[in-house]
């Protein structure tokens, strides 16, 4: 019985230290948790709930205050960055579009308020020999035309306006050779020339520059200056040809700029009247020289003064220069 007894205690102990052991993680486990944030806590560190407050004592920023501290310390928060740039130069979305309104950023050839093309530069874009590689392609055409044995070499082309004695301006390439002044007619829409005057240049005797001017009874005006070219001095305009607006036996011919002058460079070059005047002169002189003419004195004589257009009423002129007539352009949808 004693040794039964014993036996039986052994086995409660066991039991009961199992019992320990098995429900000892679970009930010891808060316990040390709880010891180790009093530790921590003791350490100079925090517990979770007390992060924020020990952040803010400690120098730190919690994240429900971070935005009031970067206010105080200097900082902006996203609505204040839109203020900064524009006090430092820089604009927001919203006043970039009242500065370019204001013409800021608008480049001064559209229209600030819907951004399309200035009235100008609109209208000079409807004309053809503006059309990427249309001058190239017409002074090709035009070079080819060009009669070596007659002609000789070419010294210069120019873009220009011809003014008729009714006032009518037509669209012209001009070209100075050695021994003649080349006027195409060339029709840039269909690339083909249809109309070439040739003057040679040893019968050129006066060169008249000057702005145009009108009879006095006459209601016409006419900006700008031009070149008139004369290559018989000794006949005048029959009266016959003075009424005929399609009259071709004229001993002179008129030339004025091209309204695409002011386009770019390349195009003020190609339309400058003084430096045609010029050259027109020294190659002129030099054909007197080297061809002179029979019973004719040689030389140019230069004038520099009006040209007189006799020309009154001029409706067919008005309309005409007005709807630019005279020039290949883009006349709109014709169609219904």
């Amino acid at each position: 019985m004693t040794e039964a007894e014993g036996k039986a205690a052994s086995i409660d102990e066991e039991l009961q230290s199992v019992s320990l052991s098995s429900s000892g993680p679970g009930d010891g486990q808060p316990a040390a948790l709880t010891q180790c944030d009093e530790e921590r806590a003791e350490a100079g560190g925090a517990a979770r709930p007390e992060s924020g407050e020990d952040r803010v004592e400690a120098g730190g920023v919690a994240r429900p205050e971070s935005a009031e501290e970067r206010v105080e310390a200097g900082g902006a928060t996203r609505s204040e960055k839109t203020e900064e740039p524009v006090e430092a130069g820089g604009a927001a979305r919203p006043e970039s579009a009242e500065e370019r309104a204001a013409g800021a950023v608008f480049s001064p050839k559209h229209d600030p308020i819907s951004g399309t093309l200035a009235p100008d530069l609109f209208k000079r874009r409807k004309f053809f020999v503006l059309r990427p590689g249309t001058l190239n392609q017409g002074i090709k055409d035009v070079e080819t035309l060009v009669d070596k044995e007659v002609d000789g070499s070419i010294h210069g082309i120019w873009l220009m306006a011809e003014v008729d004695h009714w006032n009518n301006e037509k669209e012209r390439i001009v070209v100075i050779t050695d021994n003649s002044l080349l006027i195409f007619k060339y029709d840039f829409v269909m690339f083909n020339c249809d109309q070439i005057q040739r003057i040679p240049l040893n019968f050129v005797d006066r060169l008249t520059h000057g702005t145009f001017s009108f009879p006095k009874r006459s209601i016409l005006r006419r900006e700008g200056e031009g070149v008139r070219v004369f290559w018989d001095r000794l006949r005048e305009p029959s009266f016959t040809s003075r009424w005929n607006p399609f009259a071709t036996d004229y001993p002179f011919n008129t030339f004025t700029y091209h309204p695409v002058r002011n386009t770019d460079d390349m195009f003020t070059a190609l339309c400058d009247i003084d430096n045609f005047r010029m050259q027109l002169l020294d190659a002129a002189q030099k054909a007197h020289a080297t061809k002179p003419v029979p019973g004719k004195a040689n030389g140019v004589l230069v004038l520099n003064q009006q040209i007189q257009i006799e020309a009154y009423v001029g409706l067919m002129s008005f309309l005409g220069n007005q709807n630019k007539l005279g020039y290949c352009m883009a006349r709109g949808n014709l169609g219904f």
